[in-house]
Order: C-alpha cells, then structure tokens, then sequence
C-alpha cells in the first residue's frame, strides 16, 4: 500500500513541478528553465546528503549518472515531438510509452509478480495515463511517422531513467540522485553556452545585414521542463525563444525555475523511495500520471478548465491506486 501512495504522491508533485517550469518558461529560455533546474535540485540533495545519507559506490553513480543522461534525451525528444504535433496525441503517448517500458521490464526482466488485482489495476492505470495526458481543443489529425517516433522516444528515455534509479542500491542514499543532477547540469549548461555563443554570432550578424531599427521575433514553442524528462504539456503554446521584456520577469523567472527544480528534486525523493519499497511495474505506471497534477494546478492556480475526460483520468488514476494498495 505504501509503495502506491508514495508512488502516485511523486507524480503530483512531478506535475507540480512541471508547472513551475511551464511559468519560468515565459519568462526564460526553456533550456535556461531546465539548467536552472537542475542546478537548484543539485544544491538541495548536496544540503540533504548529510542528513538521509549518500554512499559513493561507483556502481550506483553510474546507473545515477546515466539516468541523467536519459533525462537530458527525453527533453530533447519532447520538445522535437510537441513541436510537430498533434499535441493530443504524441502527449498521451509519451506518458503511456514512459510507463509501459519499466512495467515491461519489471515484469519480465526483473520477473515481478503480481496478483490479478495488481494485473488489472496496471489496465486501468494506462487508461487513466492516456486520459490525464489528454490535451483537450487541439485539432486532431493524424500525426506524422516521425513525432510518433520521437514521442515513442521520450517515453522510453523517460521509462529508462525509472529503470537506471531502480538498479541503484538500498544503501547508495541520495547518491544517485546527486549524480542524476549533476550530469543534467552539465549537459544544459553546456547547452545553454553553446546556444548563447551561436545567438551572439547569429545577433552580429543580423545587425550587419538588418536595417538600424527592425527587430526579428524568434519563434518556437515554450515548455517548462523537468531533468527527469517530464514537461508542462499543459502550456506548450507560445514562443520557445521569448525573453522577459522587464528585469523583474526575468527575475521571477529564475525563482520560479529554482522552485521548479526544488520541487522536482522532492518527486524524485519520493520516486526513489517508492521504487526501493515496491515494484518497478507499479510505480512507473503511476509517476506516468504526473500530468495530473499539472492540470490541478492550473485548474486551481489559473482558473483553467479541467475537461470532463481530464476528470475521468483523475478518478481512474485515484482507483488504480487504490487496487494496487489492496493487491
């Protein structure tokens, strides 16, 4: 019972932190949002390391660090998937490929059992992980082999970042979250130098060719990420590329994407600690619904509607959680 607790508890709290990510990124660079991010998380599991404990075991690091890797490739994937479309689709589809992978691998890899309730239970968890992910008002048409592909992609980067934690062992401690955290800031700060180098090239340049007085306006789309890999889908809409226009935005910005990366830091606590008490196939299932939480948020914080198969989702994800408690 507790592992599903904690387990669908992690997953409000990944939404919560996708959310925090979705603002930042009004605000800031997407990538500058998940640097950030990254960076905070680091300095609050180096602060708790003490505290709950971190054994260096270089097994553990290693599995640590390539789920950061894995976290850093299932953005890529998310933000190059969503930019395609259909949002309506390729979002349910990166939760449901994101949860069927480990499930898969805890079940015949790692061979574990469960009873026909917990059986079903993983039946109605999926329905409810495609429900939740539902983006509501897109146009549906049919989306193209490759953002299928690449959604396919995100979900299975975000699925092999559950697995490489689970590899870790009881003793590591926060261990493997540390390296998860470090690596992912690593790879998006070096990301972020990379593309403040090319702008700055690309800026003389278009200074030497553009009358004095025009301005371009960048386009894209703005999504608030996690370094687990998990995104606001809710608010992909909009400018990837647009900077706050005062000082204090973009202040607000950096704050909000610091308390992204705190929050995002306590789901994985609680991932980790759900993955060490429980079973892969049922946790990984449940941190799927992760949108959901995203959707609460802004239904309360935003006053946006939630839609009425948002609902079902919620309700079907509160009775899988339920039937897996009584498995």
């Amino acid at each position: 019972m507790l592992p599903s607790v904690i387990g669908l508890l992690g997953a409000a709290v990944y939404g919560a932190a996708d959310f925090l990510g979705g603002l930042a990124a009004k605000r800031l660079r997407s990538v500058l949002v998940t640097a950030i991010a990254a960076a905070s998380g680091l300095v609050i599991l180096l602060a708790a390391a003490p505290l709950f404990g971190a054994s260096w075991g270089a097994a553990d690091i290693a599995w640590g660090a390539l789920s950061g890797v894995f976290g850093v490739f299932a953005i890529v994937l998310l933000y190059a998937c969503l930019a395609i479309g259909p949002m309506s689709i390729l979002s349910p589809l990166t939760a449901v490929v994101s949860a069927i992978a480990p499930m898969l691998w805890g079940l015949l890899i790692k061979g574990e059992q469960l009873s026909l309730l917990g059986y079903l239970g993983l039946l109605v968890a999926l329905v409810a992980v495609v429900l939740v992910g539902f983006i509501p008002g897109q146009k549906v048409v049919r989306p193209s082999l490759r953002g299928v592909l690449m959604a396919i992609g995100s979900g299975i980067a975000i699925g092999a970042f559950l697995i490489a934690i689970d590899q870790t062992s009881d003793e590591s401690g926060l261990a493997p979250l540390i390296a998860n955290r470090a690596t992912n800031a690593v790879i998006t700060f070096t990301a972020v130098g990379v593309i403040a180098l090319v702008s700055l090239r690309r800026r003389g340049s278009r200074r030497a060719a553009t009358p004095e007085g025009v301005m371009s306006a960048p386009v894209g789309i703005p999504l608030g990420a996690t370094p687990t890999g998990h995104a606001d889908l809710e608010h992909a809409t909009g400018p990837i590329l647009t900077l706050a226009s005062t000082a204090k935005s973009r202040r607000e910005g950096v704050w909000l994407a610091v308390a992204c990366g705190i929050v995002d830091t306590a789901a994985n606590v609680l991932t980790l600690v759900a993955l060490r008490l429980g079973d892969l196939a049922i946790v990984s299932v449940l941190t799927a619904m992760y949108p959901a939480g995203t959707i609460l948020l802004a239904g309360l914080a935003l006053r946006e509607r939630i839609a009425a198969i948002q609902w079902a989702g919620l309700a079907l994800a509160l009775t899988a959680a339920a039937m897996f408690a009584l498995a």
